[in-house]
């Protein structure tokens, strides 16, 4: 609950600072083409306003990322607890899989050495003859 709480606080403050600095960003926009308007040197200011809004957007789009932020966070952290959880069954699958491995190999030896005495016989009466 307490995650939570500070998640939305934080979310909350996020948004309030994207929206200082939007508005902040426009408000320059506003008094340079104000100071465009009575200023001699129109051709270096009538780029700043331009550059100036079109960051607006770019301020908003990281609002919304600030505000996603915690339940991103939030949920990596789910995730993660999640597969700590899940340590000591991957431990216990890892003991089956090795011990299949074990059998299988143990398998592979028991048929390859009834197969070696199989064939010793036929060597052995071949020699005879």
């Amino acid at each position: 609950m307490a995650a939570s709480s500070l998640g939305s606080k934080e979310g909350s403050t996020k948004t309030i600072v994207a929206e200082q600095i939007s508005q902040s960003v426009q408000s320059t926009s506003n008094l340079l083409h104000l100071m465009l308007q009575s200023s001699p040197s129109h051709a270096q200011l009538m780029k700043l306003p331009k550059n100036l809004l079109a960051k607006t957007s770019t301020i908003r789009n990281t609002e919304l990322v600030l505000q996603q932020m915690p339940q991103v966070i939030s949920s990596l952290d789910a995730h993660v607890e999640s597969g700590l959880q899940s340590v000591p069954h991957l431990e216990t699958v890892a003991q089956l899989i090795s011990n299949m491995e074990t059998g299988q190999l143990k398998s592979l030896s028991r048929d390859q050495h009834s197969q070696e005495q199989a064939h010793e016989p036929v060597e052995q009466h071949s020699e005879v003859a």
